[in-house]
């Protein structure tokens, strides 16, 4: 049996990591800026993740969701805290796809509508309904394709306004930052309007904080940045720095009902370890200010490179930098392709991308003051500065 070739590879094979740096089978070191698509939250290989996960592998592996089960009680504990959301609910699954799934249906419930509003340019995941919300008509099969979802603008709140005020809109779903969509942010204008005509309305608000939550912004949530509180919000990602994990955050307003949502895997012993582990780390070192600091100081940096180039040049190869935290994109005035190639096989650095012109930088929340200036030396070697 071979690999089912869907995924596009680089000829690298990374082996071991610590922080914020991999190797890969030939020894070379690499600086991870992009962290596995913003999963690795603590960093590689952190000693308390490590010490946690395996601590419990000794105890217990797995068991169903027909007992109890502590851990998954202290995570919910824990994570309200934190978070600022201690008076919601927590259900526990294995990805975002699958948060985002149990969100609509959720709000479907909740509603007994079907029409769902999302973002032009948005990702939310490659299963049925997921995928159904997601902008992207080449990865819809025609099973997804259900005629539930309608796509409207960023930031264009009367758009959305008018589509609410036909009275049959079940979910608004939105990105605060969006990421595949490369980098754009929702303004607070925007989505204080939207979650006022969601009541208004009887519509349910859908955060999706899958790649821009859990501290990744700067603040716990994106959404945090903006003044609005959903009734639902949806994490994965860097929940569990790796372990395959995701989670629903659920207002008080919604009330459970044996059977209404279940999962085989979802909040098994081993990912509620992990989660713990990776929540211990982030207070214990400060992750989510670190995330504001180190993004602040990246995005002030490159910017520089820009206004340097301008003066100097009249032109930049970097055309716009934007973003918060640890959630950067930067749009060229070339295809991403060349330079995230040459960033990667020259100067030893992993990015992400968006679109054909936007690197997207998703690194671990840890990262120094000197590893961000370290990629900027390099970047400028790339762009020819």
């Amino acid at each position: 049996m071979k690999l089912f070739d869907v995924y596009p590879l680089f000829d690298i094979n990374i082996v071991r990591g610590k922080g914020c740096h991999v190797w890969d089978d030939k020894g070379q070191e690499y600086l991870d800026l992009y962290g596995g698509h913003a999963v690795i939250s603590i960093g590689h290989a952190h000693p308390i993740y490590i010490n946690k996960v395996y601590a419990q592998l000794q105890q217990l592996g797995f068991y169903s969701n027909s007992v109890i089960n502590r851990l998954q009680v202290e995570l919910a504990e824990r994570l309200g805290r934190i978070c600022g959301y201690d008076d919601y609910q927590l259900f526990l699954i294995n990805s975002g796809a699958e948060a985002n799934e149990n969100a609509l249906k959720l709000a479907s419930f909740h509603t007994g509508r079907t029409r769902i509003l999302s973002c032009e340019k948005a990702f939310h995941g490659r299963t049925s309904l997921a995928v159904e919300v997601t902008n992207n008509p080449k990865i819809i099969a025609p099973v997804n394709d259900n005629g539930h979802v309608t796509y409207l603008p960023l930031n264009d709140l009367e758009a959305w306004e008018r589509e609410l005020a036909k009275g049959d809109v079940c979910a608004v779903m939105l990105e605060c930052i969006q990421g595949v969509g490369g980098i754009r942010l929702a303004t607070p204008e925007f989505a204080q309007g939207l979650a006022a005509a969601c009541k208004k309305y009887g519509a349910v608000l859908i955060c999706d904080e899958i790649q821009c939550g859990y501290g990744r912004s700067g603040k716990f949530f994106a959404h945090q940045w903006l003044g609005i509180r959903p009734d639902l919000i949806t994490v994965a990602k860097g929940i569990a720095n790796g372990f395959p994990m995701g989670a629903v955050l659920i207002s008080p307003e919604f009330q459970p009902v044996y059977g209404q949502l279940g999962t085989t895997f979802g909040g098994n012993h081993l990912a509620c370890a992990a989660a713990l582990a990776v929540l211990e780390v982030m207070e214990q070192e400060n992750l989510v200010e670190n995330a504001r600091i180190v993004g602040d100081h990246l995005m002030e940096e490159l910017r520089k490179v820009r206004c340097e180039d301008i003066k100097e040049k009249g032109t930049s190869v970097i055309e716009d930098v934007r973003g918060r935290g640890l959630m950067i994109g930067i749009d060229l005035s070339i295809p991403h392709k060349e330079p995230r190639a040459r960033l990667i096989h020259e100067e030893h650095v992993f990015t992400g991308c968006a679109g054909t012109n936007t690197l997207r930088l998703l690194p671990p929340l840890c990262l120094s003051i000197s590893e961000a200036d370290a990629f900027i030396y390099k970047f400028k070697k790339i762009i020819g500065r």
